[in-house]
């Protein structure tokens, strides 16, 4: 997410509990809005593949929630580790393709020096609403520059291996040209195995840049200012990066296709050349939203594939935090085609998820998270 646009974003990711969301219900093109449950400042709503009872939603300010109906308790709480000023906070949580049976999850958060930390936890074999807090076992670590443009995700791909996208480190227009170098893991998408004994983690043999002088092996892809969330459709990765001043993009391909490609910022800022220099390897957005719209700071979402809402059957969901408008589009032969309003608004609207039903929520920052249904 961003933070230079008038303090809007800033205003969104400080106000704490009780600010209510607003949200436009209003059924549109089939397609409407339920509300499932309030939250505290909540980034992103998801759960294990296949789990048909429970939904996760991860609290900026350190909780995951576990939402059965109406019944709501804390899974895990690390408030007392994270730093949360501005978009600091836990931001991401990913459980692994075979949680079912090793009961791994990790989770992505800010510890009080403001670094990046990957950690791993398990869920409790006595209690299955309950992670273990002792379980815990560190991945990863990024040290950051700034408070901002942490990027935050987690998504398992479906090659089995760990997904990490990191912003460029944050201060406007990147600074330091860390969305354009390769010995640092910021402003990069991660591909690991994080399964191992003891710290740390495994780098696939194929990564695009093992072995290169210069280069950190963790890389599969770079050129990201700040990706604010990105999902699978099958083998097809698709990638929102929040823009600087002008516009905001979502990139997408085959995982064949995007290994070792650049998105092109700072040298590109969605599809306007944004200071001169050449961008090797570079792929261009499929889709673009421009500020003088009203997007400010772009929120990434899925591929609709939840039979029970036909309107939106195979069509990509995405939206803005500022401007709160969820739009969809076909994505397919590396463009977007028929990008539409659905006519549906979320105000602080800081995430999509998919539960393990494959059923498609947007999440406001103000408390809120609503699942999209027939209308």
């Amino acid at each position: 997410m961003r933070v230079l646009i008038t303090g809007v974003v800033v205003a969104g990711l400080l106000m704490g509990p009780g600010v209510v969301a607003q949200a436009d219900d209003t059924s549109a093109e089939g397609v409407k809005l339920e509300k499932v449950g309030e939250f505290e400042r909540p980034l992103l709503a998801t759960a294990p593949e296949g789990d048909r009872e429970r939904l996760f939603v991860v609290e900026k300010g350190g909780r995951v929630v576990v939402a059965r109906g109406d019944r709501q308790s804390t899974y895990l709480n690390l408030s007392r580790k994270l730093g949360t000023a501005q978009e600091q906070g836990l931001l991401g949580l990913a459980f692994h393709p075979d949680f079912a049976k090793n009961r791994r999850f990790y989770v992505n958060y800010t510890d009080k020096a403001g670094s990046t930390r990957i950690v791993e936890y398990r869920q409790s074999r006595r209690n299955p609403n309950r992670a273990v807090r002792s379980s815990a076992r560190s991945v990863l670590r990024v040290k950051q520059p700034e408070s901002n443009h942490n990027g935050g995700h987690l998504v398992f791909g479906p090659d089995g291996y760990l997904y990490v996208g990191l912003g460029d480190g944050g201060g406007a227009g990147d600074p330091d040209n860390n969305g354009q170098r390769l010995d640092t893991l910021l402003g990069s998408m991660l591909r690991i195995d994080p399964v191992r004994k003891g710290r740390g983690y495994r780098i696939p043999s194929d990564n695009p840049f093992v072995n290169k002088k210069g280069a950190r092996a963790e890389i599969f892809a770079y050129g990201l200012r700040n990706p604010w969330r990105y999902s699978f459709d099958g083998k097809k990765l698709i990638i929102a990066d929040v823009g600087q001043g002008d516009r905001e993009e979502v990139s997408f391909g085959t995982l064949r296709k995007l290994r070792g490609k650049n998105f092109g910022w700072n040298i590109w800022e969605g599809d306007s050349r944004y200071r001169e220099g050449n961008a090797a390897r570079y792929v261009a957005p499929a889709l673009v939203r421009t500020h003088d719209e009203g997007w400010q700071s772009i929120t990434g979402g899925h591929v609709v594939r939840d039979p029970s809402v036909p309107a939106l059957a195979g069509r990509y969901v995405y939206g803005d935090f500022v401007k709160g408008e969820i739009r969809s589009a076909r994505l397919a032969a590396g463009r977007a085609s028929d990008d539409r309003d659905t006519g549906l608004n979320v105000g602080g609207l800081s995430s999509f998820g998919e539960d393990g039903r494959g059923r498609v929520y947007a999440v406001s920052l103000y408390g809120s998270v609503y699942r999209l249904t027939a209308g």
